[in-house]
């Protein structure tokens, strides 16, 4: 027959209270962590679902659920739940096997957008990322930023009316711009415009024009067009692109007599031993970067020269005002000049 320990029977004792404490102490405790992160999970899927819709239905698609859930990477039975309450909560409406966004649900997406959106101007114009994460850090932070963060941070930035990428960023009152521009691969050849967007998804074809170094605000002339490729002259260059790819690319058609800047090229594209005149740094150079090309002299109306190539030909040193200053590739193809 064991005999009664107090000591053990304390030591129990206070073990279950540990675990209890671990467990429901407020806010840290785990069933609370569990809990908030489930919700705070549940509102992510949510929110990506509507904007997921409202982006379909800007395309003029129509989407049922398993259009929905394929265009998600989300596990199937997660969006089935979150759709169930969305509907629950008049975020959404079925007609038939479609689904719609309401009133209330498409000004929930615009919200969800124009957070992502100047999310991805300030990253562009205050942080040093690359372009190619801008989009996925901006999915991110949409989900946690609240009403009154995002008015602060729309002040900070002067309250663009654009993102990065040339997307029209949402108002308060929910109001958007719309694009004005023609989608690369139907302009006819000969035709003259200047790029006003590049659309960032899917990810794998807004890499192939970060490659190409296409940039936003850049004046261009389509050459040739076939069902094969797409060809144009830009900034003293020229580029290839598939059918496929140049439909993520917007053109404003410019219909006008073409300005004198307007025939300047890529700094990239001067050769040892010519002059040129700095024109102006594009527009797709921004923030502490663009500031650093002007405080080293790369100001409009500076003539500048090679000084000393590298054997690989990146980077290159050029003479301006006096120093030799080296850029790499991906920098002296963002200053425009006209050759003297």
């Amino acid at each position: 027959m064991s005999s009664y320990n107090p000591i053990i029977a304390l030591l129990i004792f206070a073990g279950f209270v540990f675990l209890g404490f671990t467990f429901f102490r407020p806010v840290k405790g785990w069933y609370w962590l569990i809990k908030n992160n489930w919700i705070s999970n549940e509102k992510t899927i949510m929110e990506d679902i509507l904007k997921q819709l409202y982006r379909l239905e800007s395309y003029g698609t129509e989407t049922d659920i398993i259009t929905l859930t394929n265009s998600l990477k989300t596990k199937d039975s997660l969006i089935i739940d979150a759709v169930h309450k969305m509907a629950v909560n008049e975020l959404i409406d079925f007609e038939g096997d479609l689904v719609k966004l309401t009133k209330e649900g498409r000004q929930y997406a615009l919200r969800i957008i124009r957070v992502h959106r100047l999310w991805e101007k300030y990253l562009a114009e205050k942080t040093g990322f690359d372009k190619i994460e801008w989009h996925d850090r901006a999915e991110e932070m949409e989900h946690q930023l609240s009403h009154e963060e995002t008015n602060i941070l729309a002040n900070e930035l002067g309250n663009p009316m654009y993102d990065p990428h040339g997307d029209p960023i949402p108002n308060t009152q929910g109001k958007v711009k719309e694009i004005v521009g023609v989608a690369l691969s139907l302009l006819p050849v000969e035709t003259m415009g200047r790029i006003v967007h590049i659309e960032d998804e899917p990810d794998v074809i807004y890499k192939q024009i970060l490659a190409e170094q296409i940039h936003i605000g850049s004046l261009i002339r389509i050459e040739e067009k076939n069902s094969e490729r797409i060809v144009f002259y830009s900034e003293g260059e020229e580029f290839v692109l598939a059918p496929v790819v140049a439909a993520n690319i917007t053109v404003e058609v410019l219909k006008k007599e073409v300005d004198e800047d307007d025939h300047s090229v890529r700094l990239s594209s001067l050769k040892t031993d010519e002059l040129a005149k700095i024109v102006g740094i594009s527009k797709e150079c921004r923030g502490e970067n663009r500031r650093r090309l002007l405080d080293l002299g790369f100001v409009a109306g500076t003539e500048i020269k090679i000084d000393l190539n590298s054997p690989l030909g990146n980077p290159v040193a050029y003479e301006v005002k006096g120093s030799s200053i080296a850029l790499r590739n991906d920098q002296d193809s963002k200053i425009l000049i006209n050759k003297i």
